[in-house]
């Protein structure tokens, strides 16, 4: 973790915790990202990798501010039970 960052949470409190080892659903791309985008973008053939691209960028540029919210905030309940369960959490 870069010194910067380091500093910030230290000075507003917060407790870093050790991300627990085959923890997928810990991490918001894994746990939301990946799903609408394989769902949205799955079947697709793109002809170049400029193609692919573009498609990308147009399907972020249209999520909505609230898709990466939902993603963020549901990461405290997420770590909750795997704090609860002494790191053995995994999302089923």
């Amino acid at each position: 973790m870069r010194p910067l960052t380091q500093q910030w949470l230290q000075r507003y409190g917060w407790e870093i915790l050790p991300h627990p080892a085959r923890s997928p659903d810990l991490a918001p791309s894994d746990f939301h990202l990946f799903g609408p985008l394989k769902r949205d973008l799955g079947g697709m053939a793109f002809e170049t990798e400029d193609d692919l691209i573009s498609e990308l960028r147009n399907w972020f540029d249209n999520l909505d501010v609230d898709f990466f919210r939902v993603g963020i905030n549901s990461l405290l309940s997420r770590w909750q039970k795997c704090i609860d369960l002494h790191g053995d959490y995994v999302e089923k």
